[in-house]
């Protein structure tokens, strides 16, 4: 990324819907300013307290959300698609392990440039989404980082790098540690906003107007 890029800092889960939702906010706020707003992507895990120490998720874990908040979620993310004029395959992706793509997506974060990082986290967002798929398959991975520009072979040793995956597993504890209670998250000089807020906000934000 280049160092005179203006960025906005947004910690995000792929399985989480508002952060998908965030970014067609983030997308729409974008078309309208003269220049690229960059996004200094932080990965964030919402299944950390599911998760058993060799990173599977144990789903009997009770973490506090019953059928009565995923029913309210749903209608939420309904509302906020409407909004955006966004169509949505889900509502809310339960039974999908992000972290597989979480691992990938900081691989080419730390190891391409920007715009292939980008296309494939908008990818990743697009097949879970918009087309319904498992984002924690590997073989889909490794079809959306070469339509990005990186190389299967990369997105499985990625995978089975285990440094690698105690590194993202870090991020998410340092996420943790500078306050991000929930996600999305954007963060600018200072402030930031918190859910799957409209564009106007998202300018507030950034412009101060």
């Amino acid at each position: 990324m280049s160092a005179d890029r203006q960025t906005i800092t947004v910690y995000s889960d792929y399985v989480c819907p508002f952060c998908y939702l965030g970014r067609q906010s983030l997308s729409q706020y974008q078309e309208n300013r003269d220049e690229e707003l960059a996004i200094d992507w932080r990965p964030f895990d919402l299944r950390s307290q599911k998760r058993r120490p060799d990173g599977t998720i144990d789903h009997s874990v009770d973490d506090g959300k019953d059928d009565e908040y995923f029913e309210q979620a749903k209608q939420n993310v309904r509302r906020l698609a409407d909004d955006y004029g966004v169509e949505m395959d889900l509502d809310i992706a339960e039974d999908v392990d992000s972290l597989p793509a979480q691992i990938v997506s900081y691989y080419l974060r730390e190891h391409h440039d920007y715009e292939t990082w980008l296309a494939f986290d908008e990818a990743v967002f697009a097949a879970l989404w918009e087309d319904g798929e498992d984002i924690g398959d590997a073989d889909l991975l490794a079809e959306l980082a070469v339509d990005a520009g990186a190389e299967a072979d990369e997105v499985r040793s990625a995978l089975d790098d285990e440094t690698l995956r105690e590194t993202v597993r870090e991020r998410f504890t340092e996420a943790q540690r500078e306050g991000i209670t929930g996600v999305p998250t954007f963060a600018y000089d200072g402030y930031a906003a918190r859910g799957a807020v409209p564009p106007e906000q998202l300018e507030r934000l950034v412009e101060g107007t």
